[in-house]
């Protein structure tokens, strides 16, 4: 499998994506809407199909391995962010994507 790009989406409070082994995080970027945070996106070097975690944050805490296949892939870190500011942007409505401090912030 060539390296590809995933977005990963946690909503804190409701559920966490983690990658695992196979996949690097290349930035995370934090998603307000009207001040409010609504999700945690992560753009992850995918270097070969695997199962990704995603874990419920409140009982009973269910706890699913999802495979890699069913996300959308991008073949640039470049065209993941792209994609990324489309999925969080809504006309004249108030959001913001602002990328963590200390993340990475490299072409690859």
């Amino acid at each position: 499998m060539v390296s590809t790009y995933v977005i990963l989406t946690s909503k804190p409070g409701v559920f966490r994506t983690e990658a695992r082994d196979g996949a690097d995080i290349v930035e995370t970027y934090d998603y307000m809407f009207y001040g409010r945070a609504l999700a945690v996106f992560s753009i992850a070097l995918l270097r070969r199909e695997i199962k990704l975690v995603v874990t419920e944050e409140t009982p009973p805490y269910v706890v699913n391995h999802v495979p890699s296949k069913f996300l959308e892939k991008f073949e640039s870190v470049e065209a993941a962010r792209k994609e990324l500011a489309h999925l969080t942007r809504f006309g004249s409505m108030e959001s913001t994507l602002t990328l963590r401090a200390g993340a990475i912030a490299a072409e690859h």
